[in-house]
Order: C-alpha cells, then structure tokens, then sequence
C-alpha cells in the first residue's frame, strides 16, 4: 500500500483516528515491571538523545500468566534534568498512530518553539500501541481496504456483499494475527500504558494525547485517576455516545467546515476556486465520480464518490493544508480530470489502516440490526451533510466493521472519570473530525476537569492555535489547569 504525499504531511504533522475479556481485565492492576533496557537508536535524521527499548505485557490483562506481546517505546531524556518533572506520553491519535514515530521525528510540533519547554522539563516518551507499528502488530495478508466494498449500500444486497466483504478481510487479518485481533481494544491498550508506567518507575505519568489519544487517555485515567499527574486531551472523543449518533455529528461538523473552506476560498485572490459555487461543484465531482468518471492513473481505476469525499476530508482537517484541497478539486474537476490529490488522500490507502480498521471495530462496533437501520441511519447523515455525507470516519467504522468477525471488546457505554486531578479538556468549535460537542459532553464525565475552547477551524488545537498550545504546556508544567471559560481565538 502507498504512502502519500498528503499523508506523510499529515502524519508528519500529527506524527496523523470478547466483551467477556474485557470485563474481566477491569479487575487487574499493572504489577512490578523489570525496567526497560534502554539502548542508542538515533539515526542520522533523529536526535542524538533518543533511546528505545521494548518492553512486555500480557496478551489478555484478564490471563496475566498466559501469552505475552512486546511494546515498542521510545524516549528524549528532559534536557534540563535539574528541573526534570517526570515522564510526558504521547500519544498522536489514529487509531494506529506511531508515539515512537512522533517522539523520533518531531512529529505533534514537538520542535516547535512552543513546545520547547516541555523538551526541557520532561523525558518525552513516545510508544506504539498493542496491534501499532514496531509493537506485536495486527497482520493481513490483503489491504482491508477495499474500494469495492459498497460503503454506502443502496440495496440488501449490496448491504449483504459489504458484510461479506468485512467478514472476508477479518478472517484473513484473524488468520495472519492470532487471537491479537481480539485484544486490541483500548481498554487493553490502557493497561498497557500503566504498564510502561511502572517499567518508567513513575508514580504518576503526565500525558498528551490528541485525537484518538484522547480515547486512550480518559480509558486510562478511568481505570487509574490515581496514576495521573497532568493529562491534555485535545481534539476530544467521547466513546459514550453511539456510533449512530457519533456518525451524524461528525458528519454535520465535516459539512460546516466545509462551508467555512468555501468561505475562506472567496476570500483569497489566490485560490483557484475562488468565484464558483464551490459546494455546487463538488457535487457535481462526487456525481462524476459515482459514474466511474474520475480516474486516477496513479492507482489505475476509477476514485468512488465516497473516496472523493474521503480525500477531501484529510485536506480539511488541517487549516494549512486549505490551499491544497483548492488546488486538488480544482484539478479533479477539469477535463481531463486530474484527481491525483484526492487520490493519494484517501485515508484507507495509508499503511496505518490495517491497525485503524482492527482497533475500531474493536471500540466502535455499527450496532446495526440489518439493512433497514443502516438506510435509516444513513438518512440522517444526508440531512445532516448534504453534501459530504458519503464519508466520515464514524460512517467507515459503520461501514468497515459491519461484517467483522471479531467481537467489540470495548464499545460504548457510560463511564466517569473520578479520582484523578483536573483534567485538561480541550475543543475546537469548527473541528471537522472531533465535533466540538464531543469535547463538551467528555468534559462533564470527568470530576473536576476544565474544558479549553479554540474558537477556530481544524482538527485539535494544538495544530492550530499557538494560545492553545501555550495553556497546554503551561499546565502540563504547573498542573494549573487554565480558568473556566477560557477561549482561544485565532
């Protein structure tokens, strides 16, 4: 599977989404961990400091005793070790993000003036979650993406070939994978964490996590608040609410983003699409596209409708990337098209996908009872983006994980966070991929926490909002969470 450009920048940027044993694992605490063997890996392109290590944890949290994978971490020792404060994880959303890539490369804008001090007062540690990267990885054989799969399925058959296919791609990850496919849910990937915990010899970690990091860290704070010292939880999920309503909302924030690029667009003298109904023309691209019009020479077919939509999402999550999206409809909707761009901005053709896939439908399973509840869902996902409603990352789990032959060991349900000191919160109102009302309700479960708004567009604050990031670091550092009601503005 190719890694593209858009990709790379984007990953570069945010270094970028059995029930029974789940359950049972709640019971179980991280015991004594041997200190990891931390060796020199830095390589001509990384920093001089960075040391890796691995470490190992159980398989199953509810069989301690029984199999074991291996995790990969990563670290940059604090450079001002008299005022060390501790240990800081990372973590760069996903699901399927690399922490060790980000903590190697600079990725989460971990070179930035911004965020030096936290270079200076904290060992940064990064580490691949269970299925992720360099730790025991979830394995297929074939892409689990496939673009032939009706993600949008018009008919119960259709709806019956899109299961068949999930099931297919499952089984085939099951078979290359082992009994791995079921455990990497993220209550699992929590106990891991308090496991590099005590390996690091911390009492308490602090932790920063952006987008599917944001999962991560409340699933880990619930189960341990008394291990926490300081977390950020930007560009928040919360993973009470449902898939179906999750679907609607994240779908509705694509569409207002939208606008909000269209906007910005008649704006700029620059911008290619500047004077067109910008709304209009994409619908008549995803129309094209839907009639096998839209070819790209680079992967050698036509992009669908949803892909389109797909590749235009990655550009709108990231301000910065604005231009681009611009240019890449532009020249997708010239004769002869030229959807390149798009194409390489579809999010299923990155590498991380395998783990993406396998970890959602671990925490996000559909809950659909046949074709009828998806049609149904679906409408509602039309009126609430009329015009990007044949993607979201939400719509690909309902989609992606419809047929999965793994059971969920995590989904959704109610959960509170208490115990643990002010958790810091932190929303956009225009986010495209994390709906500002997600970061609102999660903030409400946690006792004591304060919520951080950045009145702007793009997908976290910490990509977009240098007052942002500055409350970030500042609490991190202090433990003093910002005042209640502060807003960020651009």
């Amino acid at each position: 599977m190719k890694r593209s450009s858009v990709t790379t920048v984007v990953m570069a940027a945010t270094a970028l989404l059995a029930s029974g044993s789940a359950a049972a694992a709640a019971t179980v605490t991280s015991g004594p961990a041997p200190a990891p063997a931390w060796h020199d890996c830095h390589t001509e392109n990384t920093p001089q400091q960075l040391e890796c290590a691995t470490i190992s944890v159980p398989l199953d949290w509810s069989r301690p005793g029984g199999q074991r994978i291996t995790l990969a971490l990563n670290r940059l020792p604090a450079t001002d070790p008299e005022h060390r404060i501790g240990s800081l994880l990372l973590n760069p959303g996903g699901p399927g993000g690399s922490g060790t890539a980000v903590v190697a490369q600079g990725g989460m804008l971990l070179g930035t003036p911004d965020l030096k001090p936290l270079r200076e007062r904290f060992d940064l540690v990064g580490f691949d979650p269970r299925g992720v990267g360099d730790s025991t990885p979830v394995r297929c054989s074939t892409p689990v993406y496939d673009p032939a799969a009706p993600t949008l399925p018009a008919t119960p058959a259709e709806y019956r070939r899109l299961r068949e296919s999930d099931r297919r791609h499952g089984l085939d990850c099951l078979r290359a994978t082992g009994p791995l496919l079921g455990h990497v849910d993220t209550v699992s990937a929590a106990r891991d964490v308090d496991a590099i915990r005590a390996a690091l010899g911390e009492r308490r970690i602090s932790w920063l996590g952006v987008s599917y990091g944001t999962e991560l860290g409340a699933a880990y704070a619930r189960l341990f608040p008394g291990h926490v010292r300081a977390m950020v939880l930007d560009g928040a999920i919360d993973h009470t609410r449902s898939v179906a309503r999750d679907a609607v909302d994240e779908s509705a924030a694509m569409e207002r983003e939208f606008h909000r690029f269209a906007q910005w667009c008649q704006g700029r003298a620059d911008c290619p699409l500047r004077g067109r109904d910008i709304a209009a023309d994409f619908d008549a691209l995803t129309a094209r596209a839907d009639k096998g019009e839209i070819i790209d020479r680079d992967l050698g077919r036509p992009l669908t409708a949803a892909e389109v939509t797909g590749g235009a999402y990655t550009y709108l999550t990231l301000t910065f990337l604005w231009p681009q999206l611009a240019q890449a409809l532009a020249d997708a909707e010239k004769a002869p098209s030229d959807p390149t761009a798009l194409g390489q901005a579809v999010p299923g053709v990155d590498p991380a996908y395998t783990a993406y896939r396998a970890v959602g439908c671990q925490d996000f399973p559909p809950e659909l009872r046949g074709f009828a509840d998806l049609r149904a869902r679906l409408a509602k996902v039309k009126k609430a983006a009329p015009h990007l409603w044949r993607y979201s990352e939400m719509w690909d789990m309902t989609a992606g994980c419809s047929g999965w032959p793994v059971p969920a060991a995590n989904p959704p349900r109610p959960a509170r966070i208490t115990g643990a000191p002010a958790i810091l919160v932190v929303g956009n109102t225009y986010d495209p991929a994390t709906p500002y009302v997600w970061a609102r309700s999660l903030a409400r479960q946690i006792d004591g926490s304060r919520l951080l708004t950045y009145d702007g567009d793009g997908h976290t604050a910490l990509y977009n909002s240098s007052c942002a990031r500055g409350r970030e670091v500042d609490y991190l550092i202090t433990g003093q969470a910002p005042a209640a009601g502060t807003v960020c503005r651009p």
